[in-house]
Parts: C-alpha cells; sequence; structure tokens
C-alpha cells in the first residue's frame, strides 16, 4: 500500500487550465491529445496501416479520444485496464439556421442540447465555440472566449408570480440568446463573423457544431479555498483526471501486466449512440486493432477481452446540505473524502461485487479514500457510459466518480482534494 497521497494543489491548478481550454468536446480532445504528446504519445490514423510497435499511441474522432500504451514485454493477448469518461456537456448549441432577431435585437437560434439546469444560463456572459467544417474537407477550432451572448430573464416586474410559482422556462421562446442590436437581420451574419475571429477567407465554412460556454473562469471558492467551481466539470475532471493517470503511468509501464487505456467519448448526455460515443463502435475498434496490429488472432482478441476491466468515471451527487432529503439516507458522499463508487442494482451503474473489490484495491494501493453512492429508493437514479462499455464489449465495467453539487449547470462545484485524489486512484487501478 502507498503512503496516502499530499495533496498536491498543482493538479487542480492544472485541472482548472483544462476546463478553461476546453469550451467544446473538440477543444478537450486537443487539450487532452497535446498532454499526451507532450509525454511522448504519438496520434496514428484510423485510416493507415498499424504496426505494433511499443509505447504510446492515441486516435482522435471529432470530439472523442482513445489512447494506450503497449509496454514492454505485452503479449497480443494482454488484457486492457481502461478509464472511460465522456467529452461532452448539458448546453445550448447553434441550429443551422443562427440567425435570428425581434424587436431590435439581434438574437442566435439555439438547441437544448443534453438536460442543462436552464436557470443556470440566464443573464451569463457566454461565449461561443466549436468545430468549422470549411470547404476543402477540412476543420478549424474556433474560441471566442469573451462576453458575445446573453439569455436575459424577464424582470420580476413583468412577472410577479415567479415568487411564488417558481420560475418555467419555454425551452424554445426563451431561452434565445441576444448578441447585438438592429433590425437588418441576415442569414450568414454568424459564421461570417466566427470566419473573421478564426481568420478564415469569407464563404469558406460550409458546416458548423457550435455550443455556447460561460467566460467566467474556474476558481477557488470559501474561506478555506477548499472548494473548486468551474463549467464542465461534468465530465471533465475525469478526462483530466485520467490523462494524468495514463501519463503518469506511461512513465514506468514496461513490465506491466495490462495495457492502460484512455477512452474519452462523446454524446453521453444525449444517449452515446453515435460514431464517437460509447455506444458506437469506435473503442472495440481500436482495441481489437491493437491486438491484430501486434501478430494477434481473434482468440487473442477474446482472451484480452475477458481479462479487461474498465473504470467508467464520471461524476455523482454530493449529498446536498439543503436538500439531504433527497438522498439515499445511509449513502450521503461528502465533498473532499474520496472518489465514490456508484451502484444500482438495476443496472444503471454497471458495478457489482467483483467491481468493488478492483476498485477498493486501486484506491488501497494509492492510499485513497472511497465513499459509496446509492440513489434515494424513490428516485430515478441517472446512468452512465458503464452499462454501455460492459454490455458492448463484454468488459467488466465499475462505476465511480467524484462526488459534486449542481451537476448540469453552467457552473459545477467540488471539493479541491477530489479530483487529485481521483487520478491517484486511477493510477493505481492502470497499474495492476
Amino acid at each position: 500500500m502507498r503512503t496516502p497521497p499530499r495533496f498536491d494543489r498543482g493538479h487542480t491548478d492544472d485541472l482548472m487550465t483544462f476546463l478553461a481550454s476546453s469550451p467544446t468536446p473538440y477543444h478537450a480532445v486537443a487539450s487532452a491529445a497535446e498532454r499526451l504528446e507532450k509525454a511522448g504519445f504519438r496520434q496514428v490514423s484510423e485510416t493507415d496501416a498499424w504496426d505494433g510497435s511499443l509505447g504510446g499511441k492515441f486516435v482522435l474522432r471529432g470530439g472523442a479520444i482513445i489512447a494506450w500504451y503497449v509496454p514492454e514485454g505485452a503479449d497480443a493477448h494482454t488484457p486492457f485496464r481502461i478509464i472511460g469518461a465522456h467529452t461532452d456537456s448539458p448546453n445550448l448549441r447553434v441550429k443551422p439556421r443562427p440567425d435570428s432577431g425581434a424587436h431590435g435585437w439581434r438574437q442566435i437560434a439555439v438547441e437544448i442540447y443534453g438536460g442543462p439546469l436552464l436557470n443556470s444560463w440566464l443573464d451569463r456572459d457566454l461565449g461561443l465555440a466549436g468545430r468549422l467544417s470549411l470547404r476543402d474537407g477540412t476543420t478549424r477550432l474556433v474560441n471566442v472566449d469573451r462576453p458575445l451572448l446573453r439569455v436575459p430573464q424577464l424582470a420580476i416586474h413583468l412577472d410577479r408570480n415567479v415568487t411564488s410559482d417558481g420560475l418555467k422556462l419555454d425551452k424554445q421562446r426563451h431561452l434565445q440568446p441576444v448578441w447585438g442590436l438592429g433590425d437588418d437581420v441576415r442569414d450568414g451574419d454568424l459564421i461570417a463573423f466566427l470566419e473573421e475571429e478564426a481568420g478564415i477567407p469569407a464563404g469558406e465554412v460550409t458546416g458548423w457544431d457550435l455550443m455556447t460556454h460561460s467566460v467566467e473562469p474556474p476558481a477557488y471558492l470559501g474561506r478555506d479555498n477548499d472548494l473548486l467551481a468551474g463549467p464542465r466539470m461534468d465530465n471533465l475532471l475525469s478526462v483530466h483526471a485520467g490523462t494524468a493517470a495514463l501519463v503518469s503511468v506511461a512513465g514506468a509501464a514496461d513490465g506491466l501486466p495490462y495495457i492502460p487505456v484512455l477512452a474519452a467519448f462523446d454524446h453521453e448526455e444525449n444517449g452515446s449512440q453515435s460514431d464517437t460515443g460509447a455506444d458506437g463502435p469506435l473503442l472495440g475498434g481500436v482495441l481489437e486493432r491493437s491486438v491484430f496490429a501486434r501478430g494477434g488472432s481473434y482468440e487473442d482478441r477474446a482472451r484480452a477481452f475477458a481479462g479487461t476491466v474498465c473504470l467508467s468515471s464520471d461524476t455523482g451527487h454530493a449529498v446536498h446540505p439543503n436538500y439531504a432529503e433527497r438522498h439515499d439516507p445511509t449513502h450521503h458522499p461528502r465533498a473532499d473524502a474520496g472518489p465514490i463508487l456508484k451502484v444500482n442494482v438495476n443496472n444503471r451503474y454497471a458495478t457489482d461485487g467483483s467491481g468493488r473489490a478492483v476498485f477498493a484495491a486501486a484506491c488501497e494501493k494509492a492510499g485513497v479514500p472511497f465513499q459509496t453512492f446509492v440513489s434515494n429508493n424513490s428516485m430515478p437514479c441517472g446512468t452512465t457510459i458503464g452499462p454501455i462499455t460492459a454490455a458492448r464489449h463484454g468488459i467488466r465495467t465499475v462505476d465511480i466518480g467524484v462526488a459534486i453539487l449542481s451537476m448540469h449547470s453552467v457552473r459545477e462545484l467540488c471539493g479541491a482534494k477530489d479530483p487529485y485524489l481521483l487520478a491517484n486512484a486511477l493510477a493505481a487501478f492502470l497499474e495492476g
């Protein structure tokens, strides 16, 4: 067993940098790839033939990244140890015809992605970021990280019942942000603006995947700076911890009994059914090609998958001090008390007893405490990529994460130490 890790604020500082530089899934995988390349990993193309060379490699596809490290001594049937996470977060995304407006206000037409806490998007200074597809078939990332948009809330004088009846928002009518003044709304205004921002010649953008984000940076909070407030912790906190864990293990991976893997998917917040989602073929294809590139057969692939374990790392619910009755009365995960093990007997989470033993062993090895989360029986339980990964690939999967407050808000809250504790537990898991 390792000595319990002493809190390194540098990890949380780096998480804050990662969150700020990753307003979209496309930026998140670019940030992760940059960290991997600095550690000696190299990108491989899915359209090229792969070789069985040792060392670190990664595949980028849209808003997803799969990275792995083949250590010296690995056989074709060597099992994998996978950290699974997702790169997307609930937000407001730009429609195909974005330019709109009324009554002298210029607006941007948006669609609701995932299940955001809608009220948290009101009266926020919002930026705009995403991926632009160009006429020549290439793509370009864009990030307008300054106050550009705002969804203005209706004044209380015009809705006197809001204090008694609660805020009621119509997703179509009440969440379209403003970004200027004028009645001369023309198709193409927003894209022309973004072409100029990105230094792209006019008329070259033919497609886009754009989304809003709060421009308020992550920050330490509280009397003792023991809390962390920031955007997209669900689930970039896990992507960052997984990347850090893979990099740390790869530095001394030779002789490991497993091949460590990071699998960060897009589209978890709307069901994972895409070519970059956990319910798509990306992970299985990458793992199989790794086996075959090392001279393996289908039998080797079957042996490797049978011995593989995945930790599905996603944020979970810390007990809320103002709503404690919404939680299970005997399971109250607390901030900065270590990562949580998620359990649901109806398979909303993939954890079973054997999976618990794997995670407990990793935490013990790392000297990290852990907690257990179950939902209140009277309330529905959310889900993760865990059950999807287990069912699609036949891989033993365990659901874990960090306990936070304000999940799906534009700005979430966790203990400042928990991201560091999670990264230590993930590194111990990858080591086996």
